[in-house]
């Protein structure tokens, strides 16, 4: 029995490393505000999610296919979390059988075994049940998949037939167990037998002729016989107690991967009633291949700000085709950081083949997805911000591949500005030429004029929106770089007036 939730032909590999810049993204994206929103308190939710956003995929195919069954679980949201709890349940269950505890004997191993397929059968009908009645809400392949192959494998014939089986691996009429002498008269080729059925009545087993019956009787306190018998039957019954602790262990693994993968479908049910109760928007997106040039969506916003402020917030809109560099300046505090989130959430959040913070989003596939935001001062720094910047730059470069997006966030804003400004052009005119797009939010106007005067057709530039009376509106508005980022309006918001001098101390 397979699951294929995430992959369209195989199983997700829970026990893969995480990207190396897993720390980094979580930093730069807030992303554990989206995982808390995500998990609810639900460490499983939440480490399913974690995984699955920050590895991606880049398989078209494969993100459709989630995107199907993330339509489902929006639109059938109690029944798939009563398939995540029966499978958790399920799962927890096990650990009750204390299975496999006493691996050196195989009577312990079979009693155990069929106490647990017991169990986990009783549970996979409980699923079929669940299935039949609500196969007929699902649409996506996934789910039609998944009920199909309940149906077909785990008819009522089979499970008759299975009962019979663990009713006679109680052996409550004995063992019939076959051997052979080998040298030395050794026993050898020990078999469990499955006992023939009696076809003769009560009556003719009463009066009928009784052939030669041969039997043996181990007196209470012969501690040495009953050993000796207990050895034989182990033997007897060894291959039989394997073969049913791997099918235990086999069916426990589908309802682990069923918990799992299901874990993930779960947190997108979680974070989209979240949003919607704060009334935003979400869309399932429409992702592109990786060579075309397209990036372009309608009120995209952050919902971990959102999420925090529990308020609606700005979207934002923009159309860039044909364009590898987007360089975003202007005010600040105009939303600029916000907004550069925003982009990287999406992306994350397309890649999974979840839905994404927005009204439209059409966006390429990306080879990977790598953020270098500005730190805080750091005390325990061994050397000085810019060494510190450029090491972390360093890092994404040896990664980086053609088709990546890279997210800057003031990089390069430690030095003065024409070092600055220099280091900046030289970085991004490589991951450019390399046929990486960029988004890079800085306050370095020799830098953003130098693209400006020289590439500007190469270029967009977009520039924080501020009205005539210094009011930000948070918007990304297209633009040229202006020499000003106009500090003077937050002084003038926190201290009134020119004559308000600041508290220093």
């Amino acid at each position: 029995m397979k699951v294929r939730f995430l992959f369209l032909d195989s199983d997700f590999n829970f026990k893969e490393d995480l990207p190396w810049q897993e720390q980094i993204l979580r930093q730069d994206l807030e992303l554990d505000i989206i995982l808390e929103a995500m998990s609810l308190g639900d460490e499983l939710v939440e480490e399913a999610a974690k995984k699955i956003l920050v590895t991606g995929t880049d398989d078209l195919e494969t993100i459709f296919y989630r995107q199907e069954i993330v339509k489902d679980c929006m639109d059938n949201p109690n029944i798939v979390r009563e398939m995540y709890k029966l499978a958790v349940d399920t799962v927890e269950a096990r650990k009750k059988h204390h299975f496999g505890v006493f691996t050196r004997y195989p009577s312990s191993i079979l009693t155990s075994s069929v106490s647990l397929l017991q169990m986990l059968f009783e549970m996979a009908r409980e699923l079929k049940k669940i299935a039949r009645k609500n196969a007929h809400n699902f649409e996506s392949r996934g789910f039609k998949n998944f009920f199909a192959m309940l149906e077909n494998e785990l008819d009522e014939a089979y499970f008759c037939k299975v009962q019979d089986h663990l009713k006679e691996l109680k052996f409550k009429k004995g063992l019939l167990i076959s051997a052979e002498l080998g040298k030395g008269n050794v026993g050898t080729g020990y078999s469990l037998l499955k006992p023939a059925k009696d076809k003769l009545g009560w009556a003719k087993r009463m009066l009928g002729h009784k052939g030669p019956n041969y039997t043996f009787q181990i007196h209470p306190r012969d501690q040495g016989g009953h050993q000796a018998l207990t050895e034989l039957k182990n033997k007897g019954i060894n291959r039989a107690a394997n073969i049913m602790a791997q099918s235990a262990e086999h069916i426990l693994g589908f309802f682990n991967t069923l918990m799992r993968e299901l874990a993930f479908y779960i947190g997108c049910v979680n974070l989209y009633e979240q949003l919607s109760r704060i009334d935003v928007p979400v869309t399932i997106p429409c992702p592109k291949p990786e060579g075309e040039s397209c990036f372009s969506f309608q009120g995209l916003y952050d919902p971990c700000l959102a999420l925090t402020t529990r308020e609606k917030v700005v979207g934002n809109a923009i159309d860039v085709r044909g364009k590898d560099l987007v360089m975003i300046t202007g005010a600040n505090q105009g939303g600029k950081t916000t907004f550069l989130r925003s982009v990287g959430l999406a992306q994350l959040m397309m890649h999974s083949g979840m839905f994404v913070p927005a009204e439209k989003f059409n966006g390429n596939i990306s080879s990977g997805l790598f953020t270098h935001f500005r730190r805080e001062e750091d005390s325990e720094m061994e050397s000085g911000k810019l060494d510190e910047e450029l090491s972390r730059m360093s890092d994404n470069v040896d990664e980086v591949r053609p088709g990546a997006l890279v997210l800057l966030n003031e990089s390069f804003a430690s030095t003065n500005e024409r070092e600055g400004s220099e280091i900046g052009r030289q970085v991004v005119e490589a991951l450019v030429e390399e046929g990486v797009r960029v988004f890079y939010v800085t306050h370095l106007y020799e830098l953003a004029n130098t693209f400006y005067s020289s590439k500007a057709e190469k270029v967009f530039f977009l520039r924080a929106e501020r009205k005539d009376d210094g009011k930000r509106t948070f918007k990304m508005k297209e633009g040229k770089p202006l020499q000003t980022s106009y500090g003077k309006d937050l002084y003038r918001k926190y201290f009134k007036s020119d004559q308000q001098k600041p508290v220093i101390g």
